[in-house]
């Protein structure tokens, strides 16, 4: 059952879990709520890739993911180091991408410090579930 009509061009996963992204990838093609689903174990292979993209320039802007959901707690570059990277990018690709923090951290730290960010729009806890996807305000 779909829970939207495909209201997104693309959506990104970045976690190190490949089961992780896997189960996650398998909730959102359940919700039928995009067309393509881009998927990183490592959040500098994610910044690389948008990076790539913004040199599409205007062709970029069909491309880039409407949404991110991206965890913290990741070897090499971080969530947080990622929302560091991420805030170099053009306007354009920070303007159309919304960041989702989709981690099992209940620390509140990591919940305060995400409110830093202007494009960080929501922390959900592990696993993805088609309730948030529903409920997702983007």
């Amino acid at each position: 059952m779909a829970v939207k009509e495909k209201q997104f061009h693309a959506v990104m996963l970045i976690d190190d879990n490949d089961i992780d992204n896997l189960i996650n990838q398998k909730m959102i093609e359940a919700a039928g709520i995009t067309e393509h689903i881009f998927s990183h174990t490592g959040a500098r292979s994610a910044i690389e890739f948008l990076k790539n993209l913004e040199q599409l320039n205007s062709e970029s802007v069909n491309v880039l993911p409407e949404v991110i959901f991206l965890d913290i707690d990741m070897p090499l570059m971080d969530g947080f180091q990622f929302l560091e990277e991420f805030d170099k990018l053009s306007d354009t690709t920070k303007e159309q991408c919304k960041i989702i923090m989709l981690t099992s951290s209940i620390n509140p730290k990591d919940v305060n410090r995400t409110k830093d960010y202007l494009y960080v729009i929501d922390y959900l806890n592990k696993p993805l579930t088609q309730e948030n996807l529903m409920n997702l305000k983007v």
